[in-house]
């Protein structure tokens, strides 16, 4: 841009400088009363001097205002486009027929804001065809006998010999220093497309491996998808069918023991089993389904924790102590679902692993904290291997930034504890 700006300013310094001459000489050749002899050797009669001054100010601001809205014409439809390009081609023409076809170097600013802005298939050709149309019609002997103008040299001739040298040179001065800053612009123009096509490619190519890299991300993000889908219905049936699967195989064990000594009493457990079966089938078919427990769907999330241990010691014949010790305010779902879950895998390995006939259950909170505790008498474990039951209770709570402990203590003993200011996991 700052070579483009370069361009117009000095042609349009050599525009001005050349107007000027010609004002000026054609004023000293009235005043030196020589306009006869002068009339004499032109092919056409001269317009004023300021009249032709102020012609090629106009036509030259009219130049640089229709090539700045052609340069930054972005925005404008491809027709309009076309128009203010022939009208600067018309304002070049008559910029040089203001100056009598002294100085055609105005082509080349054409030229040059046709390159600037034009990008299309046919570049070449269409640059091409854009300089012949303009130098023919600025060739200088074509011109003078289709335009009948005052050649330069008139206008030299009425200096000496030394004078009119040093004109002339000057003026082919102009024009060699034109064609050099033309032909700057042009490498330099050149370069810059071809770096921008070069950043392009680059572009497209550094595209290309993003969105391969995406794909493959995709991918990878979908098979985790699927593995932490699998994960969660895996942990969901353990919870749900494991859950119920242990108090029914308790609640049976014990009916095989009272069948013939207490038929009513069995009829009773067996009736309990049965609700149990029920309910452990339609977990499953919610965690299937992504939903909560029946539960916790139904009734507060105190009445559903009550109620789920309840009936697992009734099914499984097992007491549990549920103690309360300072209950949250509020909790969130995906709080609530994880703290039942983890009560369910506790009490259900007490009884399916430990056999215990006794749990005590006690929830509370402190320091911003949850605390779930689960005590039984049962058998412990002196070697305890994290086993399936155990990780998804531990991945459950790291979820939500918890942890899981265990140890044995006359039985044993799992406490968990889930920090209350965490902002929900989506």
């Amino acid at each position: 841009m700052a070579m483009h700006n370069l361009l117009w300013g000095y042609n349009s310094l050599v525009v001005l400088l050349l107007s000027g001459f010609m004002c000026i000489t054609q004023t000293k050749i009235n005043q030196s009363m020589s306009a006869r002899s002068f009339l004499e050797q032109i092919p056409a009669l001269p317009l004023p001097a300021m009249e032709s001054f102020l012609v090629t100010l106009f036509a030259l601001a009219m130049m640089l205002a229709l090539g700045w809205i052609y340069r930054h014409s972005e925005h404008i439809r491809a027709q309009w486009r076309l128009l203010v390009f022939l009208a600067e081609v018309g304002a070049c023409v008559l910029l040089m027929r203001s100056i009598n076809l002294s100085y055609d170097g105005v082509v080349l600013l054409v030229v040059a804001d046709l390159m600037h802005r034009y990008g299309g298939k046919h570049q070449e050709y269409l640059l091409v065809a854009a300089m012949l149309g303009l130098y023919f019609i600025s060739n200088y002997n074509l011109a003078v006998f289709q335009m009948k103008v005052v050649p330069f040299e008139a206008y030299i001739s009425y200096y000496d010999s030394v004078s009119q040298a040093a004109l002339l040179a000057t003026r082919n001065v102009f024009v060699s220093v034109n064609i050099a800053l033309f032909v700057i612009y042009m490498v330099l123009l050149v370069k810059g497309k071809h770096e921008e096509k070069e950043r392009i490619r680059l572009l497209n190519e550094q595209l290309g491996e993003a969105n391969e890299r995406l794909r493959v991300y995709a991918i990878e993000a979908e098979r985790m998808a699927e593995t932490r889908e699998r994960n969660r219905l895996a942990r969901e049936i353990h919870d749900t069918l494991g859950h119920a699967l242990t108090g029914i195989v308790a609640g049976l064990d014990a009916c095989m023991v009272t069948i013939d000594a207490a038929p009513d009493f069995t009829k009773k457990q067996l009736a309990k089993i049965r609700e149990t079966a029920q309910r452990g089938m339609t977990d499953v078919r919610r965690s299937v389904k992504k939903l909560r427990p029946a539960d916790l769907e139904r009734l507060p999330f105190r009445e559903a924790l009550t109620r789920m241990t309840e009936e697992f010691a009734a099914s499984s014949g097992m007491k549990i102590h549920f103690t309360v010790v300072g209950w949250p305010d509020s909790l969130r779902e995906d709080q609530e679902e994880v703290i039942y879950r983890v009560v369910q895998e506790g009490i259900t390995n007490a009884n399916r692993h430990g056999r215990a006939k006794n749990v005590n259950l006690t929830i509370g909170s402190s320091e911003g904290k949850l605390r779930i505790i689960i005590a039984d008498d049962g058998t412990g474990c002196e070697d305890v291997k994290q086993g399936f039951g155990l990780r998804h209770m531990r991945e459950r709570l790291e979820l939500l930034h918890g942890s899981l402990h265990f140890w044995n203590d006359a039985g044993f003993i799992v406490e968990a504890e889930i920090p209350m200011n965490q902002e929900e996991i989506v």
